[in-house]
């Protein structure tokens, strides 16, 4: 019960161990039992800690997941972004900072699964065991960014029935100068979309080709450009513009051009949605836990929280976590509890 008591305290905003146990503590008696918790022997931030430092996160974020399906709804085809995070207040002076990989589904913008990347290895190596950690990915649609444009990746997928678009840059540098010179002056765009916001305004066009024989990639069937112009509403004639090439198994009869452009947007969006959320309105990288499991088990708890309150509707975090402080019972209404 305490794992449910600290999830509970991280919705209502708590960001630390003690942050965790003085909202345990502060708790009414009712709110206490409800959570299997005696009022009067209530568990201690030394206890709180050694138990969250010494969980296997990977299983905690699954456990999550998989509790969490119940909730959310069903889409006819689920896209998963496969993204990294550096968890920075992790760093010591003599050890490097923690760095997790995560799978996110694209439309709840919750976390299904996650794994931890020490020192002795990359987000390269821990691809396969993070989608390992989801049981079913017949029919889903995995996308990533240029690290992950590798051939065992996409054998891997197909053996698992997955779909892929993945992000071709300069660490497949054939591949890359094969997309580039495709001839995509003659191109229509597929798809343009023209958004005004935040002081700005964005234009993103998609072209898409049949992928020709001897483009030097396992299982590929369609390549994308994606090509993004930006500028500032009070610089009209500045205008930025980011050429980005992506290649995908899908073929033409199995997505159609505005949901490719969807995907790709979307695997963009989960920095907004989980990584900036964990970085602005929990303080991730101040975070001072460093000991054991507990920067990953602590970022499970974050993940968990954003979830349980996307899945309620939520758009903003921070004004949820305070909604959710102001009544304790309010968390555990949130998760079914009461």
């Amino acid at each position: 019960m305490v794992v449910i008591a600290a999830v509970c305290a991280v919705i209502a905003g708590s960001r630390s161990y003690t942050a965790i146990a003085e909202w345990v503590a502060d708790v009414p008696a009712t709110t206490a039992r409800a959570l299997g918790i005696a009022p009067d022997r209530r568990p201690s931030e030394a206890m709180i800690r050694r138990l969250l430092q010494a969980l296997d996160a990977e299983l905690l974020t699954t456990a999550i997941a998989v509790w969490l399906a119940g909730k959310t709804a069903t889409v006819d085809r689920r896209a998963i972004a496969v993204d990294g995070k550096t968890l920075r207040g992790s760093r010591t002076g003599d050890q490097a900072a923690r760095h997790v990989l995560a799978a996110c589904d694209q439309t709840a913008g919750t976390v299904l699964a996650s794994t931890d990347v020490d020192g002795k290895t990359n987000e390269i190596t821990r691809f396969a065991p993070l989608l390992d950690q989801i049981g079913d990915l017949r029919d889903a649609v995995i996308t990533a960014d240029a690290l992950h444009c590798q051939r065992d990746h996409v054998d891997y997928l197909a053996e698992r029935g997955a779909h892929w678009i993945l992000t071709v840059k300069g660490n497949q540098p054939h591949l890359h100068k094969q997309l580039s010179r495709l001839p995509w002056r003659q191109v229509p765009q597929a798809t343009r979309e023209d958004d005004r916001g935040h002081g700005r305004r964005e234009i993103r066009t998609l072209k898409i080709l049949t992928v020709a024989a001897g483009i030097d990639f396992p299982h590929a069937a369609q390549t994308l450009q994606i090509r993004r112009r930006r500028r500032r509403l009070d610089q009209p004639r500045r205008f930025t513009t980011e050429t980005v090439y992506a290649i995908t198994d899908l073929l033409v009869h199995q997505a159609r051009p505005a949901q490719l452009a969807a995907w790709i947007r979307g695997h963009w969006a989960i920095e907004n949605k989980i990584h900036w959320v964990r970085d602005v309105t929990y303080d991730e990288d101040r975070s001072q836990i460093r000991t054991g499991t507990g920067p990953h088990v602590m970022a499970a708890l974050r993940d968990a929280a954003i979830a349980a309150l996307r899945a309620a509707g939520t758009t903003n975090i921070a004004a949820a976590n305070r909604h959710h402080a102001r009544d304790s019972t309010r968390p555990l209404a949130l998760l079914g509890l009461i």
